[in-house]
């Protein structure tokens, strides 16, 4: 068995703004591994200024799992405890070698192109004016679960926002989250959360930065609107820390994104923590390519969570992937009339 890797710069059509800064392109690497009769492809969306592995030795790690693929999955995950993002490439690669075509990863009706997976429809930050288009646009659509990034504009134009889309829709109408990505220092935090539960939300992810853990506790403890751990969890890895992370802060909810958390395998240890204590979650991709959203998607319908999950539809990019994945009402559908197209003169598979 032979492994190469290989980077790749996806194009965002629309600069997108969020409370760490406006993204513009988004890099990702992916794993190729060939057995001599078929190839399997994963994505390591490593996240640079999120990600625990954005480190320098990231393509040197790359360069040793493709030297030392041969030591098979499990030998692989053990050694790369401390990238996240190259362990999920390593499953979804793994697991593709082994799939009929490459890309159906996950057999189910979802993949079958008879069941469908809900999910919330994301809006960026940006003007009010910005911001007020994207709301229309994704009511237009179908969307039954919003997700407002918020924290790098005015609040009160924020709330604003909020209360425009209430006067309009109630919460059975219409659930909207917002993500505030650790915008708020923890003095604040209380009375803001105060001023948006009066809308009906359904939570808040990440209110404060991470790292405070006795801050985000209190929070939690406190709270009028329920909070949802994001990025609280990236960069814990042993099962200990996992347990004592949530005993410590008792979260409403946790979402997972596998590209941060270790893959499908560190995911579902959280999850298993987290229904212990009576915690709900949900999954999240993390701009990875429709290369890595068709595998979160295929994993993501096999976990039977009925909340709508947070996964993107890969349209942000004006460069990526022909894939099988079409949002329609409100939800992502798998298509098998639209055809995998994955080469170009900047890719090669």
């Amino acid at each position: 068995m032979k492994a190469s890797f290989q980077p790749y710069t996806l194009n965002f059509k629309q600069a997108s703004g969020t409370s760490r800064g406006v993204l513009k392109t988004k890099d990702t690497w992916f794993i190729i591994i060939n057995d001599g009769t078929k190839k399997g492809i994963g994505e390591c969306g490593m996240f640079r200024g999120l990600s625990f592995d954005d480190t320098p030795h990231y393509e040197a790690k790359l360069q040793w799992v493709c030297d030392h693929i041969n030591l098979g999955l499990q030998a692989l995950l053990i050694e790369t405890t401390q990238y996240p993002s190259i362990q999920f490439g390593l499953e979804m690669a793994f697991k593709s070698l082994e799939s009929i075509d490459g890309f159906e990863l996950f057999p189910s009706k979802f993949t079958k192109g008879n069941d469908a997976i809900s999910i919330n429809g994301l809006i960026w930050m940006g003007s009010a004016t910005f911001m007020k288009e994207q709301i229309r646009e994704k009511i237009d659509q179908g969307f039954k679960c919003i997700k407002l990034k918020i924290g790098a504009i005015d609040f009160s134009t924020e709330i604003g926002l909020l209360k425009s889309i209430r006067e309009t829709y109630s919460a059975q109408d219409m659930e909207l989250r917002v993500d505030a990505n650790g915008a708020f220092s923890p003095k604040e935090a209380l009375e803001k959360l105060d001023q948006l539960s009066k809308f009906d939300l359904h939570s808040i992810e990440q209110p404060i930065k991470q790292g405070q853990l006795e801050a985000m506790a209190k929070l939690c403890e406190q709270t009028p609107l329920s909070i949802a751990l994001d990025e609280e969890l990236i960069g814990v890895f042993s099962e200990e820390k996992k347990e004592a992370l949530l005993q410590q802060i008792k979260p409403q909810y946790i979402i997972l994104k596998p590209t941060l958390v270790g893959g499908c395998s560190g995911s579902e240890s959280w999850i298993e923590k987290a229904e212990s204590h009576n915690i709900g979650w949900w999954i999240t991709s993390a701009l990875e390519s429709n290369i890595g959203l068709n595998a979160i998607a295929q994993w993501t319908y096999t976990l039977k969570n009925n909340r709508p999950q947070g996964l993107g539809t890969g349209g942000l990019f004006s460069n990526n992937f022909d894939a099988p994945l079409l949002v329609k009402n409100g939800k992502l559908r798998y298509d098998k009339s639209i055809s995998w197209s994955i080469k170009n003169d900047h890719f090669n598979y």
